[in-house]
């Protein structure tokens, strides 16, 4: 397990924290939507911290092509129809380039500022020439509107019980999801970033911003 990560409930647990039973059970949201709508027809798309496929599967049924990476293979033992890859993203070098490199999961935001330039410098490595990079912010009061609690249409509830400050710009947050029967936790680190701190973390890796994709700007197309 990661320094500052934590995970507790039913099934395999990843190094940061995430339960393999919990995200085979957490329905896709309309990022796959947003996705489509800003990348060609058929594209060829690497997705960074695949999971166990939610959007995977949803891009895969829309026509795209997926190369999906995640560290760990119990996620990747539940993803089908993609090309796997069990590997940290930081370390990640393909020699290959897909024309969208997918960065969801608010992964940007990992507490661990050497670990960011990490991975966003593998998107800046495997990104086409005309291609893109998309990725997910986290919403710009994500760390202030903390208790908060949201009942899913399928029926869990999802709660983010606190977002506390431990020092060098970094929250330890504390995620709870409460199923009719389980419940799982997640605790881990995250660095809130402003659109300015977001921009220069861009930079710095060799991308800037296209365009926001949506109203919250926390979907983003960054471009080399």
């Amino acid at each position: 397990m990661r320094a500052g990560y934590q995970g507790t409930g039913p099934g395999a647990i990843t190094p940061d924290g995430c339960a393999v039973e919990l995200y085979a059970r957490l329905p896709v949201g309309d990022e796959p939507d947003i996705i489509a709508a800003a990348v060609p027809e058929g594209a060829r798309i690497l997705e960074l911290g695949s999971g166990v496929g939610r959007m995977t599967h949803a891009l895969l049924e829309r026509g795209f092509t997926v190369a999906a990476v995640d560290e760990s293979a119990e996620m990747l033992e539940r993803v089908r129809g993609a090309r796997t890859i069990c590997s940290p993203i930081e370390e990640l070098d393909l020699g290959e380039t897909f024309d969208v490199v997918l960065l969801a999961s608010f992964l940007v935001h990992t507490g661990d500022a050497e670990v960011r330039r990490g991975l966003l410098r593998t998107c800046a490595r495997h990104v086409a020439e005309g291609g893109c990079v998309l990725i997910q912010r986290e919403g710009e009061d994500y760390h202030a509107n903390v208790p908060r609690e949201r009942v899913d249409p399928s029926g869990f509830t999802v709660r983010i019980v606190f977002s506390e400050p431990v020092g060098d710009g970094v929250h330890s947050v504390r995620a709870e999801y409460e199923f009719p029967d389980a419940h799982w936790t997640q605790t881990f680190r995250a660095r809130p970033l402003s659109r300015e701190q977001f921009e220069e973390a861009l930079a710095e890796a060799g991308l800037r911003v296209d365009r926001y994709l949506t109203d919250d700007r926390i979907w983003v197309k960054a471009v080399v």
